[in-house]
């Protein structure tokens, strides 16, 4: 017991969990998940599926929710390092549209809970990176939202992102996205195509 470090963030319903790693000259060992533990800090949600992904750099994959099967998502990565984004969606709330993000990497082993009323996405920093998950509830095809990475009412502040870069007012648009090293923003068809939040109703 008392085998994680939880920090609440500037925004309520996200939380960076940080476990205790066990290390000496053999490697490392430590808990990623013990339901014990996670009871103890004061988190009673149940996970129902893991996922995992491998991307490699420049992919940036977001911004994810689902409409009417919101999940709450484990999020921490195994190898690489990416910037991990959550943004408030929830009606009502206080800080609506606000974002957080945090650099998640297989160094820092921090993980962040993000509980159910968030869309989500992650940029890639590393040459590789393998990004894991656990949710609240399973995926439902056809349930998909999404918000544009590059919404400027919400100005998520993307690291190493080239500063020349141009400012697109076009969703559907990366021309002239990259990293400062020129590595391309990589999206999907369908993150080409996400909709900015005001367009949400």
């Amino acid at each position: 017991m008392g085998q994680i470090k939880v920090t609440k963030c500037p925004i309520e319903g996200l939380y960076i969990i940080e476990p205790a790693v066990h290390g000496d000259s053999r490697g490392y060992f430590m808990e990623t998940y013990n339901q014990n533990d996670m009871r103890e800090a004061g988190f009673d949600m149940v996970f129902v599926q893991d996922n995992q992904s491998m991307s490699r750099k420049g992919v940036l994959r977001g911004l994810h929710y689902q409409k009417q099967y919101p999940q709450g998502k484990l999020v921490r990565v195994i190898r690489g390092r990416v910037f991990d984004v959550a943004v408030d969606i929830r009606k009502g709330s206080a800080t609506y549209g606000q974002w957080y993000g945090l650099e998640l990497s297989e160094e820092n082993k921090k993980q962040i809970y993000i509980s159910e009323g968030f869309t989500h996405g992650f940029l890639v920093l590393s040459d590789e990176a393998e990004f894991c998950y656990k949710c609240t509830d399973f995926y439902h095809p056809g349930d998909e939202g999404g918000i544009a990475w590059n919404d400027p009412d919400i100005d998520i502040v993307w690291p190493e992102l080239c500063t020349e870069c141009a400012k697109q007012t076009d969703a559907s648009s990366v021309t002239g996205y990259r990293l400062e090293d020129g590595t391309p923003i990589i999206l999907s068809e369908k993150d080409q195509k996400q909709p900015f939040l005001k367009e949400l109703g």
